[in-house]
């Protein structure tokens, strides 16, 4: 008698919701074997029973040639008693115990459902749902673990006849596909318009929400993870009225292009740029806008005003597909402003009567669908350095995939900053970080993180022991930490400790020597209760030494400052020694009232904390050279000085600026402190003779690299440590990171760059994560005096 083997098979990772028991079933009746597989909490568990030879073979490459979506972490296989029987089913799923599955990122609609979609014969022709296993809704729609369709927001919807068979067919694309649906099942779509908002009876939603587009309208689009507000990106009257409408500044928009092609006119598209604009995640792109594009279709100037990107995605769902429009429909919009269904500052809305209620002042009419939202989820937003992806936002598309850890960590949640605010949950070697949150100042969007966090501790099963929050002793998030952690030991983590961190972390290092660690940023709090932002710290995971940082300035007015960057200027000049002579832009900007007000403030002191922000240096330079002196929004400043410099041709900066080092020869304790004075100096010199604002700011990045690679080089010398990372939101700035890794790779080092987290505050709560988990004994909450004007960050 022929011997008969039976091996149970626990798969760990990305395997529900990606098709992995449809595959085990194949692969498992494609070699003859007889058994089961399902969905448990901890990940698809198999029975495989038959010859030694197939089960070896079932085993040996059951990761290597899993589906694309899958993600597997680990393959556990062991014996067990020989039970008989033949066939091979999948059987219902388990539930209890611990979760540790893990649940995919909701995946842009494939191509196959595409052709689908614009096939008049095939039965989901035109339907605005059409999923399969391998593409859809995922995260956004789970309720619970296994992934089964009960526990996700289509349970409301049951299968007719035909879903049912394709469902049960192990030959069919949608063979344990959760989300399938049809016409005939639902889920159903509505256009609402007028006052009250209402649907016309017999009309195609679609159709009439194209004709609106086109007619100028503002609509709210309800996608994967909330809503979107959409119009028509060639007519200029409806950007701005979306831009007013939506309180956002000057703040750039995103744009949805059918095809890549839409786009190629308008901005430099390079082969790293379109992989990442057609991956199945489908985040938006940060992409250099062409000096003068060529005849194509136009973009209203109000998408985003003197900024040097284009924020661009391509079509996600199938909704998307249907408003650009598919062959043979009428022309319509070709390029939509896609911006998430909020006023600025808020949080996403996902709930259909919320919608009705918080839109209604910004939407003219509401294009819906009766499958609910159970998790919100911002469009992620990543753009291209030196030929490497740099995440700006990590959310939809990504989230909620694990990092890999360097190291095991306990149970720990980071509660991460209060602006671009991310959390973290971590055991084990593996970190989950939150979709984007948004900025903790908001009320609702406070709420939003407290069912966030519920809702990712459910998924994950890490039930955390150990809290660790940033040390500024006003932030929200750190607020809700300390309300929250209870008996739990609580970790205050040092702001630009979690920054270097972090980027170490995403590098795999295990912390076993520091690095020379560069955070620039707009804010942190610092030890000395100064606001800190242009800081080098030889750091690991365990401590800190601030090596260096900028010369401290007065930031009069705290966020005042900020929103205005002029009083930066002046406040740098001042404490240069250089006069605020009228013919200076900045004080030319300043109202004369102000100015004198200023003048008396920065005297005496009053309401200016010092800083050492490279955030707020880059605002001074920038109104200081005349390119910005107002910012609508975060960072704005820097952005168009950044904008600026790109139109000086590589290597044409001539000289360029320096700063001064004080104390030069240090070599105890005292950190080396970086004086701008002389390039300010410079600066207005520059201005004064003419010199155009774009010469400037190419200058003015070269000298902050100069200063960079100086610090390294100091900091070799006295430490001997060969490793830089280059972290903070300044970093986001790829004219100024590009040049930083370019001259440090020259002089030797090696450095350290973010790529899959982001450099700012979204990457924040991964760097906290691994300080607290290296923290022997917690301390308890500092107390600290709050500086004004402290909150803001870039």
């Amino acid at each position: 008698m022929e011997a008969v083997q039976r091996r149970r098979v626990l798969v760990r990772g990305v395997v529900q919701g990606v098709g992995f028991r449809p595959y085990v079933y194949n692969r498992a009746t494609g070699l003859g074997l007889a058994g089961h597989v399902t969905n448990t909490p901890e990940g698809v568990v198999a029975e495989v029973e038959g010859a030694p030879a197939a089960v070896s073979a079932f085993c040996e490459r059951l990761a290597a040639d899993a589906p694309p979506l899958a993600v597997v972490h680990a393959v556990d296989h062991c014996e067990v008693p020989v039970a008989g029987g033949s066939g091979f089913t999948i059987v219902a799923s388990r539930s209890g115990g611990p979760a540790r599955t893990l649940v995919p990122p909701d995946v842009a609609t494939c191509a196959d459902c595409l052709a689908e979609l614009a096939d008049p014969a095939d039965r989901r022709h035109r339907h605005p749902f059409i999923t399969c296993t391998h593409c859809g809704p995922r995260f956004t729609i789970v309720t619970g673990l296994p992934y089964d369709r009960a526990h996700t927001t289509m349970a409301r919807f049951p299968m007719c006849p035909d879903c049912a068979g394709e469902y049960a067919d192990p030959a069919d694309r949608r063979f344990h596909a959760q989300p399938v649906a049809c016409p005939a099942c639902g889920p159903r779509l509505r256009l609402l318009a007028g006052s009250p908002p209402r649907e016309e009876a017999g009309a195609d939603p679609v159709a009439e929400a194209r004709r609106l587009l086109a007619a100028g309208a503002i609509l709210a689009v309800k996608g994967l993870g909330g809503y979107h507000l959409a119009c028509d990106a060639a007519h200029a009257g409806a950007v701005a009225e979306l831009r007013r409408r939506k309180a956002r500044g000057d703040k750039p928009f995103a744009l949805m292009a059918r095809d890549p092609a839409d786009v190629e006119h308008l901005v430099h598209l390079g082969p790293a740029e379109r992989d990442l604009l057609t991956a199945p995640a489908r985040p938006i792109v940060l992409l250099r806008r062409r000096p003068t594009a060529p005849p194509g279709e136009p973009v209203a100037e109000d998408v985003a005003p003197r900024c040097p990107d284009l924020g661009v995605m391509l079509p996600y769902t199938p909704v998307h597909h249907l408003l650009l429009g598919l062959p043979g429909d009428p022309p319509g919009p070709r390029l939509l402003v896609m911006t998430s269904g909020n006023l600025s500052g808020e949080p996403i809305v996902t709930d259909d009567a919320e919608a009705l209620d918080r839109l209604g002042h910004l939407a003219d009419a509401w294009l819906t669908h009766d499958r609910p939202i159970h998790v919100p989820c911002d469009d992620s937003v990543v753009r291209v350095c030196d030929g490497e992806t740099l995440t700006v936002r990590r959310s939809r598309g990504y989230a909620p995939l694990p990092l890999d850890l360097p190291l095991p960590v306990p149970p720990v949640l980071a509660a991460g900053g209060d602006l671009k605010n991310a959390f973290c949950l971590g055991e084990g070697r593996q970190a989950w970080l939150s979709a984007h949150i948004g900025d903790m100042d908001d009320l609702a969007t406070r709420y939003a993180f407290e069912r966030a966090e519920q809702q990712l501790e459910s998924i994950t099963g890490v039930r955390p022991g150990l809290l660790a929050a940033d040390r500024h002793p006003g932030y929200r998030s750190a607020g809700w930490a300390q309300r929250t952690a209870g008996a739990r030991p609580l970790v205050r983590v040092q702001h630009h400790h979690a920054h270097i961190a972090s980027v170490m972390a995403e590098h795999g290092l295990a912390g076993d020597g520091p690095v020379i660690g560069i955070a620039f940023d707009g804010t942190g709090y610092g030890d000395d209760g100064a606001v800190w932002g242009g800081e080098v710290l030889l750091a690991d995971y365990a401590g800190y030494r601030r090596f260096a940082h900028l010369a401290y300035v007065p930031l009069p007015g705290g966020d005042a400052a900020v929103r205005r960057p002029y009083r930066m200027a002046l406040s740098h000049l001042r404490a240069a020694g250089l006069p605020w002579s009228p013919d200076l832009p900045c004080a030319a900007a300043c109202p004369p009232e102000e100015l004198r007000v200023l003048e008396r403030q920065l005297e005496r002191g009053l309401h200016c904390a010092p800083t050492s922000s490279m955030g707020r240096l880059f605002d001074a330079v920038s109104s200081l050279a005349g390119v910005c002196h107002l910012a609508g929004y975060e960072a704005q400043a820097a952005i168009e000085l950044e904008s600026a410099a790109l139109a000086t041709p590589e290597g044409a900066a001539g000289a360029g600026y320096a700063f001064a080092l004080h104390p030069a020869g240090a070599d105890g304790g005292v950190p080396v402190t970086a004086d701008p004075a002389p390039l300010l100096a410079a600066v207005v010199a520059d201005v004064r003779a003419g010199t155009p604002p774009s010469l400037i700011a190419a200058r003015f990045h070269a000298a902050v690299a100069g200063l960079v690679v100086e610090l390294a080089g100091l900091a070799r010398e006295r430490h001997g440590l060969h490793t830089v990372a280059l972290t903070g939101g300044v970093f986001a700035n790829t004219v100024l990171s590009s040049a930083c890794a370019r001259l440090l790779r020259g002089r030797g080092f090696t450095v350290l760059r973010h790529h899959r987290v982001p450099p700012n505050d979204g990457g924040l709560a991964l760097g906290q994560l691994m300080v607290a988990a290296r923290t022997p004994h917690p301390p308890q909450q500092g107390e600290g005096h709050v500086p004004r004007g402290t909150r803001q960050s870039a």
